[in-house]
């Protein structure tokens, strides 16, 4: 059998735990096994450690134990990749999450025999073009979030799709989501969800001054370009909410679809609707 990652957020309580229980029940059933090396030798096997680069080149398929912003981390890094991710709810909604501590067994006996699917999700590319020059090129999972600072001082940014003009939103920013970021930043601002399979970009307005601004969405093949102003420097582009750069007046950000995507596991055929009707509406059975 090839080799299975593990990859943990030593930040949540009972990762240590977890993974040593994980790892037990995968070489209990013969399969190999590579850890991320910040927990191999807490949980006594030093000699599986590498780094989370060697894991994606080596592993077959991996386990992420922690919480949606522990799997976002970990699909950026393995971007291009295409390396199959289950992710292992240690955090508190684990909307991307097929798994829990409590049902391992279950999990690993299907990971085992091969009973799951593999739902591949989009991700976004962003540019980042200063006074005519690319400062850094951005892969992310949810969204490409472009907002102002602490401050209550609004910005404007002007929304191109190609090389057409679609209307300039004064506020707090605006978010461009993947299908699978519809169910995060964008759906606070008030943007719809949208089923994972859709090839599209959502623009979603954050507190916009305006009674007309509406989120919008786009073919998954066109262009995103956003050149943001303010009368202030207080500006800035984030990544999946996770990685932050300051923008300045002028700025330009392209975004258009990735050409990676992220590949997750799927053990439950219960589907993306009864996920949204019992992690986000409470419908706990």
């Amino acid at each position: 059998m090839k080799n299975i990652g593990i990859i943990v957020n030593k930040g949540k309580p009972e990762a240590r735990i977890v993974a040593r229980e994980l790892l037990y029940l995968l070489e209990m059933r013969g399969a190999q096994v590579v850890l991320d090396e910040s927990v191999a030798s807490d949980v006594g096997r030093p000699e599986l450690g590498m780094t989370v680069e060697e894991i994606g080149k080596r592993a077959a398929l991996i386990c992420v134990l922690g919480g949606d912003g522990t799997l976002l981390g970990i699909a950026r890094k393995l971007a291009g990749r295409s390396v199959p991710i289950l992710g292992i709810n240690l955090g508190t909604l684990g909307f991307l999450s097929e798994a829990e501590p409590d049902n391992l067994p279950h999990a690993v006996d299907n990971l085992l025999s091969g009973q799951y699917d593999i739902e591949d999700r989009m991700m976004l590319e962003a540019t980042l073009i200063r006074k005519g020059n690319a400062l850094g090129k951005y892969t992310a999972m949810n969204d490409i979030g472009i907002a102002k600072g602490s401050f209550c001082r609004i910005i404007q940014c002007a929304v191109y799709l190609n090389d057409s003009y679609v209307a300039t939103f004064s506020g707090d920013g605006v978010i461009v989501s993947t299908p699978t970021g519809s169910t995060a930043y964008s759906l606070s601002a008030g943007g719809p969800i949208v089923a994972p399979n859709v090839d599209m970009l959502l623009l979603t307005p954050v507190a916009p001054h305006s009674l007309t601004a509406r989120p919008m969405i786009f073919s998954g093949e066109e262009t995103i370009r956003i050149e943001v102003d303010a009368i202030h420097q207080e500006m800035g582009l984030s990544i999946d909410g996770q990685l932050g750069y300051r923008l300045e007046g002028g700025d330009q950000i392209y975004i258009r679809k990735s050409p990676y995507s992220t590949p997750l596991i799927k053990l439950n055929k219960s589907g993306f609707f009864e996920a949204i009707r019992t992690k986000f509406q409470g419908e706990w059975e």
